[in-house]
């Protein structure tokens, strides 16, 4: 399992994330979004979903890609609570 953080310090990858939150959305309508190779795409998606950030769900010969709430809830909950830390310090 990759790291979520790291998958996300590439701006490709959080574009590709942006248009997750919209709702799932087959592979190949992800890569019509960008002027890259599809390959390219594949292997950030990848990256993504080894760091557990998007889901993959196979209908036939399609593969949709959703966020994986679950998790970026979790990085959303250790990144807020950074800055509940920090607010304390300074009030301290």
């Amino acid at each position: 399992m990759g790291c979520p953080y790291k998958a996300i310090a590439d701006d490709t990858r959080r574009k590709i994330l942006e248009f997750l939150s919209q709702g799932e959305i087959p592979a190949g309508e992800i890569a019509s979004k960008f002027d890259i190779s599809k390959p390219a795409i594949s292997n950030h998606l990848k990256i993504l979903k080894e760091a557990d950030i998007v889901n993959e769900r196979k209908v036939r010969q399609n593969r949709l890609y959703s966020l994986n709430k679950e998790e970026i809830n979790g990085m959303k909950y250790f990144l807020d609570s950074l800055s509940a830390k920090q607010k304390g310090a300074l009030r301290a």
